[in-house]
């Protein structure tokens, strides 16, 4: 068997060289960065309890009921990429069999109906943050409307991203299995 020399060696590893992209942050909405650095704080709250419990044998107590939160609120703001994406669960069936016509108008009825139910979930939000008032955390001695205040902040989110998602489908000829 033949030995490569250093050269084609050198010559061989370059033909597999690859160029990355130019990474374009600018596709991301103000939800993206949200919700990565209410991720990041649970992470690091995590790593947190990790280590008070496991290294120091003495664990903080607040960590877990604040980790929680911090998911809650990772969740419910990052449900609007999903909404932005127009990648949440749906069934497609229906668009497949239909005519294009009753497919459209099927599209654009799912796209009304999930702006009033992201539209009526900030009404039962805020409501429900009303009838809470000054209701405390169960360790931290902070107010639950703090979080459900981030629930609210999320669904106003998903709504005005559904109307955008909505307007969009609107103006194009969007019949429910275009981006399939």
């Amino acid at each position: 068997m033949k030995k490569e020399t250093a050269s084609q060696q050198q010559e061989r590893l370059n033909a597999f060289h690859t160029e990355d992209e130019d990474v374009d942050l600018s596709i991301y909405g103000v939800e993206s960065w949200i919700a990565v650095g209410f991720f990041w704080l649970l992470g690091i709250t995590v790593f947190h309890q990790f280590f008070t419990r496991y290294v120091l044998n003495d664990s903080a107590g607040w960590t877990e009921e604040i980790a929680r939160y911090l998911l809650i609120a990772s969740v419910f703001v990052g449900m609007a990429i999903g909404v932005v994406k127009h990648n949440h669960i749906r069934v497609d069936f229906f668009y497949r069999y239909l005519p294009k016509a009753a497919s459209r108008g099927l599209a654009l009825a799912v796209d009304v109906f999930n702006t009033s139910f992201y539209l009526s979930c900030v009404v039962l939000t805020w409501l429900l943050m009303q009838k809470l008032g000054n209701y405390q955390m169960t360790i931290i001695d902070l107010p639950m409307n703090i979080i459900y205040g981030i629930c609210w902040f999320g669904f106003v989110l998903c709504t005005f991203r559904s109307v955008q998602v909505g307007l969009a489908h609107w103006r194009s000829d969007y019949s429910g299995v275009d981006e399939l």
